[in-house]
Formats: structure tokens, C-alpha cells, sequence
């Protein structure tokens, strides 16, 4: 499979690229810092949902990695950001039942995703141990929709 670089034209139809270049930005703290706004639209209100804000460690997996299943989340959007500047793997479809429609992105260390309410993507795949800071929706409802694939797919 064919790995895209990750921009935010590429990934538009599947969440936000978030990433602080070319992001609404300002000076605070009397010169000390730089805010960066607006870096992804989160959306996890709808059914009574809340923001919940995680730290999540990831392992690599066995090379080749196999793909045996692909998630999605109904009621919220979710978003991943790196706590390290090391490269990650990023992997979306339209439809799991049809590899034609998946696509395998490289973000970098300084780039994050914001997956779109719905969207197929598989749980995190990283080259090394890995830390990443996690924004996405608790609260009542099933919120976490699992589908095993009829096919091997090995990137």
C-alpha cells in the first residue's frame, strides 16, 4: 500500500490535520508563549457526550503489520497528537469491505489527526513506544463501532 504524506487537503474528508503551521496564532504571556487556535473541530456534545482529554502509550506492532480490523466513532469525533517527534502511521477508509477505498498516510512527530464522527481508522500504529495526548467524547451511548475485515490487508 501506497503511504501518502499527511496534509490537510489530503485528509480534508476524513477529520483535521492538526498541526501548528499556517494555524491562527498570538503572543501571551507578556512574550513568553505562542497560542495556536483552532487546530481541529472537535464534536462530541451530541446524546449528552463530554470532552475527555487522555494520554494514551502505543507499542509497534509486529512487521509486516497486519490489518485485521478497522474502528470507528459514531457519537464524537477523536482526536490524537504526539507527545515525541517521531513519525506515525495513519490509516482511514471510506468502506472496510473494499481495500480499494483505504488510505495510508505518514504524519510526522508534529502532526496530529482529528478523526470525523464516523470515520474508519485503525488504532494507532507507531514505529517506536509512543505517547500521545488524546481528545474524544465520554458519556452514555456506544460510542465505539468495530469491524473485522474479510481480508488481510499488510502495510
Amino acid at each position: 500500500m501506497k503511504i501518502e504524506k499527511l496534509t490537510k487537503h489530503a485528509f480534508s474528508r476524513f477529520g483535521d490535520v492538526v498541526e501548528m503551521e499556517d494555524a491562527q496564532h498570538y503572543t501571551i504571556n507578556q512574550g513568553f508563549a505562542e497560542r495556536f487556535n483552532d487546530l481541529a473541530k472537535i464534536d462530541v456534545a451530541i446524546d449528552g457526550g463530554a470532552v475527555n482529554l487522555a494520554i494514551f502509550t502505543a507499542q509497534p506492532r509486529p512487521k509486516p503489520i497486519v490489518i485485521h480490523l478497522m474502528e470507528r466513532h459514531p457519537l464524537g469525533t477523536q482526536l490524537f497528537y504526539p507527545l515525541q517527534d517521531e513519525d506515525w502511521l495513519v490509516l482511514v477508509c471510506d468502506d472496510p469491505l473494499h481495500v480499494e477505498t483505504f488510505h495510508l498516510f505518514r504524519a510526522t512527530g508534529k502532526q496530529g489527526v482529528n478523526y470525523g464522527r464516523s470515520i474508519w481508522h485503525h488504532p494507532l500504529l507507531v514505529h517506536a513506544k509512543s505517547r500521545f495526548l488524546i481528545v474524544d467524547r465520554k458519556g452514555p451511548g456506544n460510542n465505539l463501532e468495530e469491524m473485522t475485515l474479510p481480508f488481510n490487508l499488510q502495510i
